[in-house]
């Protein structure tokens, strides 16, 4: 398993994208939250196809802390059930994975 992760989830608007990011952020669960959006996105819910705009959260992190994360989103998260998927980086830069170890779950 990969020491480093992506941490995907969605919202349905920018303000729940912003109060996750920095969640993750200030208890230093991720390095980085990006938020970018909206996107379209088309998916069943309760036996029919449905289309929402949301807005889409990737946190930098380490694998270690993915329970944490996951916890943490779905405590702040409006939907029922949220999407939230973890990805290894299987690789990059020695000075950017080097900054996610310093910024991640580190007391200041």
């Amino acid at each position: 398993m990969s020491e480093y992760i992506q941490i995907t989830t969605t919202t349905e608007n920018k303000e729940q994208a912003v109060v996750i990011a920095e969640k993750l952020v200030k208890l230093r669960l991720a390095a980085c939250v990006q938020i970018s959006g909206p996107v379209k996105s088309i998916f069943w819910w309760k036996n029919k196809v449905e289309k929402a705009d949301e807005w889409i959260c990737t946190a930098k992190s380490k694998s270690n802390l993915y329970k944490k994360i996951e916890k943490t989103i779905l405590e702040i998260h409006p939907y029922e059930v949220p999407e939230i998927i973890a990805v290894p980086i299987v690789n990059g830069s020695n000075e950017y994975l080097k900054w996610i170890d310093e910024e991640s779950a580190k007391d200041k």
